[in-house]
């Protein structure tokens, strides 16, 4: 495998990191500038739907387990509840370890920020054949969720950031990547749906990427948070692809949780599963450091992962939103819905790139939206989110619809546009 002329480079600067979080880059783009209209904000992915009905129900009838230390390892129910859903999910064949193949974390988020660290100390236990003089790396996506950037600096691990553009259909190629980094590599951030494009990884992307951990012996950490917001078609899991290439979860690892699927952003609760050696490992880890889940909200996230219900009723007022996404925006920017997700991903280049397309909507709509840049790093290439601007639909119908003619009257011409306000 050798580099090609796109090979991924390491951000310079203090640890690599981002000089600040996208939120705050963009509070420093926009300040000074008034909103045109009555403020309508579409940039943080927070959904806004109903919570499950039975959310406070549950919290009421657990209440007194507020007062006990949870496991670190969750309760039997929780592991059962989620062992049962990704059987279903992605037909497993029984084959994922419920007593050592799943473990509960403080969202998705907690789990990844310290998921290379694991992977790090791990390999170093196994004293595998990379050098020990080698400085580990970590790969990720560009853009990317930012908190993969904090993880790989938990880890004092260089980050690599893969560019993924519309070129590599809007994900980390890792043929781009030379093996001296492969070599040296402890572990892979790979979202799909991805945040922000919305692409969807096939069989056969995680196949070659599994495939790849496998040979150089490094960890893939698959996001896949977004899983079940999607348009038509569930999008393949990197288990269900890790199962049926045999030696079952070998170097593999998803991480999800309940934010997006069920709304239920400020539970704190989802889950990692996968590799049942390294989950046990790093379970001992975790046992010293990270928070544990309390047990009435295992309990919500229980009764969650065991009701479909409210999940195809999200699934479908997200796609209602496209729909009308679709209607307004197609005539300027062609079809505009991703695989995945519940962003809008628009190439703004022929009005000046995101960062100046996020200040006019602004100052001239009242139209909050996050310029990609601020979602990326400058790599050899340049900054591949400098084009976009990111709009998250999770706001409801009527508020999606006002905001989106809003842009599109900026940006363009569409009839029954209207800058009065939300």
């Amino acid at each position: 495998m050798t580099a090609s002329s796109a090979a991924p480079v390491s951000v310079s600067g203090p640890s690599g990191l981002p000089s600040a979080n996208p939120f705050e880059r963009l509070a420093e783009m926009l300040d000074g500038l008034a909103p045109g209209a009555e403020p309508i904000v579409m940039t943080i992915g927070e959904p806004r739907h109903a919570l499950p009905a039975f959310t406070g129900d549950i919290l009421a009838q657990t209440v007194a387990d507020f007062r006990r230390y949870p496991n670190i390892r969750g309760t039997d129910e929780f592991r059962a509840a989620v062992g049962d859903w990704l059987e279903a999910r992605y037909s497993l064949g029984g084959a994922l370890d419920r007593a050592r193949g799943i473990l509960p974390l403080n969202g998705s988020r907690e789990g990844l920020s310290f998921a290379a660290l694991g992977a790090r100390d791990y390999l170093a236990q196994k004293q595998t054949t990379r050098a020990a003089s080698a400085r580990p790396a970590v790969l990720m996506p560009n853009p990317f969720y930012q908190t993969y950037a904090a993880a790989a600096h938990v880890a004092g691990a260089e980050a690599i950031y893969l560019d993924a553009g519309a070129e590599t259909g809007f994900l980390p190629d890792l043929a781009r990547v030379p093996e001296a980094v492969l070599a040296r590599t402890v572990a892979l951030f790979y979202a799909s749906p991805a945040n922000p494009q919305g692409a969807v990884a096939d069989a056969q992307t995680w196949a070659r990427v599994i495939g790849l951990a496998r040979r150089y012996g490094f960890f893939v950490f698959a996001d896949e948070c977004y899983s079940e917001i999607y348009r038509d078609t569930p999008p393949p899991g990197v288990l269900e692809v890790a199962q049926g290439m045999g030696d079952g979860f070998a170097n593999v690892v998803t991480l999800n949780s309940l934010s997006k699927r069920s709304n239920l952003a400020g539970l704190r609760c989802g889950f990692a599963a996968g590799d049942p050696d390294f989950l046990a490992a790093w379970s001992k880890f975790r046992g010293l450091a990270a928070p544990q889940v309390p047990m009435p909200l295992q309990a919500v996230a229980a009764a969650a992962y065991r009701d479909e219900a409210h999940v195809a009723e999200n699934r479908r007022l997200y796609n209602a939103k496209f729909a009308v996404a679709e209607e307004i925006l197609a005539p300027l920017f062609g079809s505009v819905t991703p695989q995945g997700g519940f962003f809008l991903w628009l190439d703004v280049a022929r009005w000046g790139g995101g960062a100046a397309v996020a200040r006019k909507l602004w100052a001239e709509a009242g139209v909050k939206v996050l310029p990609g840049e601020v979602l990326a790093v400058d790599t050899a290439c340049g900054n591949p989110g400098a084009d976009f601007i990111r709009i998250a639909l999770v706001d409801d119908l009527a508020v999606v619809d006002t905001a989106l003619r809003r842009v599109a009257s900026v940006l363009g011409s569409v009839p029954g546009s209207d800058l009065g306000g939300s």
